[in-house]
C-alpha cells in the first residue's frame, strides 16, 4: 500500500495543497461528492488540472446525477473544500498515489446548488450556529462480507462467526483489520471494530467529529470498505437487511451537542444528569422521527430491518439504558454524554440523516418538547395492551407509509429544502412502485401451489 496522508482541518489555501499534493506524489485526484440517495459519484482528473480543479473550475453534467437537474440545465460546478485533502492508502493499477477531496455542487452563477446533500447539511449546521450551537456525532456502521461467484456478489458468508467473535471462526478478521487500517492512514479516527451477530456481519466504530465531517467520514468509509473488501474477493453491502432472519446492518449514530466548548447535554444537577436541553433534544428527534424515517431508512429493504425481535427499534420511545427504544442514553457522562439514534442504516445519505435529525433536535429544544419518561422494560416483550397504556407510537411499517409521514412534516421539508424534498420523494415513490409490482420468490413458494 501506498503511504496516505492527510491535511490538518482549519483554513488552506491552493498553494498547501498543491506543494502538498508534489509531497505525496499524487498523479491524480478524485473530486468527491453524493447524489440525493447518498451514492458516492467523482470525477476524476489528472496532474495537469490539479489548479483548475483546486480553484473550482471543474464542470460536470448535473442531468446525469439522481436529483439533480434537468438536461437544459446540466451544468454544475465542483467546489472543492480542501481541508477534507486525503490520499488514498492505495495506489492506482499503474503505480501513482490518488488523492481525494469532497465536494460542494454550485450552480454556473456560483450560488450553491439546493440539491447538494452536503450544503443541505451546512445550511442545518448554520441554523444551529446561528443559536450558537454545534453538532458533535459518531456513527457504528455495520456491514456484511459475502463472497462472489464469477464476479458476482452471493449472500454466503465468508465466516460462521457471532459477537465479538474471533479467529479461527472470524474469517472476516484480516479484512477488518485491513479496512482499519487504511481508515487510519487517511487520518479517520476509528474507536472500534468487531464482528457483528450475524454471521459474515461486522461492524466499524468512528470517532466523534463535527457532524460535516462525519458525514464525509461515513461516505469515504463506505468506499474504502467495499474497496478493500474487493481487493479479497470479497462483496461488501450497506444493505439494511440482506438475509432473512438474522440481524440487519443498522448505523447506531450517537449525537452531542455543544456550546463553544460546553456540552449542552450534560448537567451534573439534573435527574440522570442529563440536562433539560438534552431531554428536549430527544423530544424532537421523537417528534419528528416518524417524518424523518424515510431520510434516515430509505430503502424498500430498511423496513425488513425495523421488526421486532432483531436489536433494531420499531417503537418512537426513549431509555437510559434499554437498547429496544429508538433513542438511547449511554452511561457516559461530562463532556461525553450524549444520545445514540438507532434507527438509521448505513444505506441512507449522511448528510441529509444529520441535517434533518439536527433540525429535530433543536425544535425540540425552541419548542420545550417534553419527551415523556424513560421506557426502561424491554418493548420487544411487551404486549399490545401495555404499549396502548404506554402509549407508544411505532415507526413506519414500510417506505411507502414512510414517505406518507415525510410528506406530512414541514420542518423535515424545511430541512431539505424544496428541491431535495420533491426529488426525494419522487425517486423514491418509483422504487416503491417498482417494488411492489414485482413479484417476489417468498409469493410463488407460498400461493402457487394453494391457490
Amino acid at each position: 500500500m501506498a503511504k496516505a496522508s492527510g491535511f490538518p482541518s482549519g483554513d488552506v489555501d491552493t498553494a498547501q495543497i498543491l506543494e502538498r499534493i508534489e509531497r505525496d506524489k499524487v498523479r491524480f485526484m478524485r473530486l468527491q461528492f453524493t447524489d440525493i440517495l447518498g451514492t458516492i459519484k467523482n470525477v476524476e482528473v489528472a496532474d495537469r488540472q490539479f489548479e483548475q480543479a483546486l480553484n473550482g473550475e471543474v464542470m460536470f453534467d448535473g442531468s446525469s446525477i439522481e436529483g439533480f437537474v434537468r438536461i437544459e440545465e446540466s451544468d454544475m460546478y465542483l467546489r472543492p473544500d480542501l481541508s477534507t485533502y486525503r490520499v488514498f492508502p492505495w495506489s492506482a493499477p499503474t503505480g501513482e498515489s490518488v488523492a481525494r477531496i469532497v465536494c460542494d455542487i454550485a450552480t454556473p452563477d456560483g450560488e450553491p446548488f439546493p440539491g447538494c446533500p452536503r450544503t443541505t447539511l451546512k445550511r442545518a449546521l448554520a441554523f444551529a450556529g446561528d443559536r450558537g450551537l454545534h453538532l458533535r456525532a459518531s456513527p457504528e456502521i455495520e456491514f456484511f462480507l459475502f463472497h462472489r461467484r464469477n464476479g458476482a456478489p452471493t449472500t454466503e458468508t465468508n465466516d460462521g462467526a457471532s459477537y465479538f467473535d474471533l479467529s479461527p471462526v472470524d474469517t472476516g478478521e484480516d479484512v477488518r483489520r485491513e479496512i482499519i487500517l487504511a481508515l487510519q492512514r487517511m487520518g479517520f479516527k476509528v474507536e472500534a471494530a468487531h464482528h457483528e451477530v450475524a454471521p459474515g456481519q461486522h461492524e466499524i466504530d468512528l470517532g466523534c467529529a463535527d457532524a460535516l465531517t462525519t458525514a464525509d467520514n461515513i461516505s469515504t468509509c463506505r468506499f474504502v470498505v467495499r474497496n478493500v473488501a474487493a481487493r479479497h474477493g470479497l462483496h461488501a453491502t450497506f444493505m439494511p437487511k440482506p438475509v432473512y432472519g438474522v440481524n440487519g446492518s443498522g448505523m447506531h449514530t450517537h449525537l452531542s451537542l455543544f456550546a463553544n466548548d460546553d456540552n449542552i447535554f450534560f448537567d451534573a444537577d439534573a435527574p440522570m444528569q442529563l440536562s433539560s436541553a438534552c431531554l428536549y433534544f430527544i423530544g424532537g428527534v421523537l417528534r419528528h422521527a416518524k417524518g424523518f424515517c424515510a431520510i434516515t431508512n430509505p430503502l424498500v429493504n430498511s423496513y425488513k430491518r425495523l421488526v421486532p425481535g432483531y436489536e433494531a427499534p420499531t417503537s418512537v420511545v426513549w431509555s437510559e439504558r434499554n437498547r429496544s427504544p429508538l433513542v438511547r442514553v449511554p452511561a457516559a457522562r461530562g463532556s461525553a454524554a450524549r444520545i445514540e439514534l438507532r434507527m438509521p442504516d448505513p444505506s441512507c445519505n449522511p448528510y441529509l440523516a444529520l441535517a434533518v435529525i439536527l433540525r429535530a433536535g433543536i425544535e425540540g429544544i425552541e419548542k420545550q418538547l417534553d419527551p415523556g419518561p424513560p421506557i426502561n422494560k424491554n418493548i420487544f416483550k411487551m404486549s399490545q395492551r401495555e404499549r396502548r397504556h404506554l402509549r407508544i407510537d411505532e415507526l413506519p411499517g414500510n417506505l411507502s407509509e414512510a414517505l406518507d409521514e415525510l410528506e406530512k412534516d414541514d420542518l423535515i421539508r424545511d430541512a431539505l429544502g424544496d428541491h431535495l424534498f420533491e426529488h426525494f420523494v419522487e425517486a423514491k415513490r418509483e422504487e416503491w412502485h417498482d417494488y411492489s409490482k414485482h413479484v417476489s420468490p417468498w409469493e410463488v413458494q407460498r400461493y402457487l401451489g394453494v391457490y
